[in-house]
Formats: C-alpha cells, sequence, structure tokens
C-alpha cells in the first residue's frame, strides 16, 4: 500500500505582492512550509514579476493578472507539484478580465485560488460580486457533476457569521457582512461545502483581515473572509486532517490561513 502524504495548503491575499516582499516575505514562506501555495490581490503584470517571484526554490509557479486595469487584483499559486491542467481563463470575458481565479487539477482534488470582488465601492461592484459567486458556484457544480472533488480558498470579501467578526451589528450594512453575501455562504454549506475552519475549530474566534484603521490588528478588531472550503466527500474521505489560521505572519492586512491534507 502506497504511504499516505501529508499536504499543507497556505491562502494569503497579500495586499501587493511587491510591497510584501519587502517585508519578510520570502522568510515567511520558509516559515510557513507550504506544499501549495495561493496569493490573491498580487497587484503586478506579468513583465513586472521578478526572477525572485516567479522562481520560489522547488515550486513550479502560475499567474493570474488583471487586463482590465493595471495595479489591480490578480493571483498567483506555487506548487511543488505540477498539476494536471492549470486553468486561468475560462472564456467569461465579463469575470476573466479581472485575473481573479487559477484552477489546478490534481490526481486527488480540484483546487481554485480566488479573489472574489469587493462590493463596497458601489452598488454596481456589490452586484459583480454577486454575479462573480453565481457564475462560479455554477461552474464549479460542473466539475462536481463530474466527480470532482473541489477545495476552494482565497479572499471571499464576506464574514460569514456573528463569529466571524469583531463588530457584527454596526457591520450589517456594509458589504462584506451584508444579508445578501452572507447569503452566499450559507447557499455554499447547503450546497455540501464545508468551511474548513469551522469544522475543526466551531467556537474559536479568530480573524484573517484587519482594517489598517484604528490600529485595528493591535486590538484584534478584524474579520475573518479567507477560507478554505471542501466538498463535503473529502471530509468524509478523512483526507482533510486540520484547518488553520496563523495570526503571527505579518506583511499585509490579511495574514494566511491554511489547510492539511493525508493523501
Amino acid at each position: 500500500m502506497t504511504p499516505k502524504q501529508t499536504i499543507k495548503l497556505i491562502s494569503w491575499n497579500v495586499n501587493g505582492l511587491r510591497a510584501v516582499v519587502k517585508k519578510d516575505f520570502f522568510e515567511s514562506i520558509k516559515t510557513m512550509a507550504p506544499d501549495i501555495l495561493m496569493l490573491q490581490e498580487t497587484k503586478l503584470q506579468a513583465d513586472q514579476r521578478t526572477d525572485e517571484m516567479i522562481n520560489l526554490p522547488s515550486f513550479e509557479s502560475f499567474w493570474n493578472y488583471s487586463t482590465v486595469k493595471k495595479g489591480y487584483s490578480g493571483v498567483a499559486a506555487y506548487s511543488r507539484q505540477v498539476p494536471a491542467k492549470v486553468i486561468t481563463n475560462f472564456a467569461n470575458p465579463r469575470f476573466d478580465g479581472e485575473g481573479r481565479v487559477i484552477q489546478m487539477d490534481y490526481d486527488t482534488f480540484t483546487l481554485f485560488n480566488i479573489y472574489f470582488p469587493n462590493g463596497q465601492m458601489s452598488d454596481e461592484r456589490l452586484a459583480y460580486k454577486l454575479d462573480f459567486y453565481d457564475w462560479f458556484l455554477e461552474y464549479a457544480q460542473g466539475l462536481r457533476d463530474e466527480g470532482k472533488s473541489l477545495i476552494i480558498t482565497g479572499d471571499f470579501n464576506t464574514a460569514h457569521n456573528d463569529i466571524d467578526l469583531k463588530n457584527p451589528k454596526p457591520n450589517s450594512k456594509r458589504s462584506g457582512f451584508l444579508r445578501v453575501e452572507r447569503d452566499v455562504l450559507d447557499k455554499m454549506v447547503a450546497m455540501g461545502y464545508v468551511d474548513t475552519f469551522r469544522h475543526f475549530h466551531p467556537d474559536t474566534i479568530k480573524y484573517s483581515w484587519w482594517s489598517y484603521r484604528f490600529s485595528a490588528r493591535k486590538n484584534n478588531a478584524g474579520w475573518r473572509i479567507d477560507y478554505f472550503f471542501v466538498t463535503q466527500d473529502l471530509i468524509d474521505k478523512g483526507l482533510v486532517k486540520e484547518a488553520f489560521i496563523d495570526n503571527e505572519i505579518l506583511g499585509s492586512d490579511h495574514c494566511p490561513v491554511g489547510l492539511v491534507l493525508e493523501i
């Protein structure tokens, strides 16, 4: 029988890869020791990457960029094992242009690294965010119908329940904690997706994002908006061993979140 392999996945909204590189980014990666690392909000174009960013030792890197605006959005992924397939273009012009998704297919699961839209700027951006959720869940359901097991990670830009942010009541009318946004996460759970951090830590108060204002991180006045969701079958098969939030890693207004698999 083939011995099982432990795989550590890390997801981190870096709020500008060039900025975080100046703040011990590479040392933080060594400390976290991921097998697969997913970054959101890289704010890069292809020609702005350095060799150091592209060629992280022992990793293959994959990138998706915003084509509608420079210095905006963008995602990247690093993997020790080369995926069987990588997709960054989903033949959807409305959503592809902001460079928000990388799909990586492995033998046991399909992994999505996603920077979901922020709806705070305007009603139009809130509608865009909700439409993006709908598009993605429909796309993901097609893969599930083919029998694929999914892992979905990234910055969802929505706190799910009162436990997931410091001040739920004052923020109930603010995008990021609107009922209509939270309903999407309810829908995901109803569809058989599992919020892995809550699966292992149902009552733990821990956040993954803090405003740069009002000493929010120092006072731990944060939001949990970065997630690892998995399809229920991965839980049922006992492949998901732990989920965590690493508040000790600095450099961004978000901290990394993680998942440990045994496959």
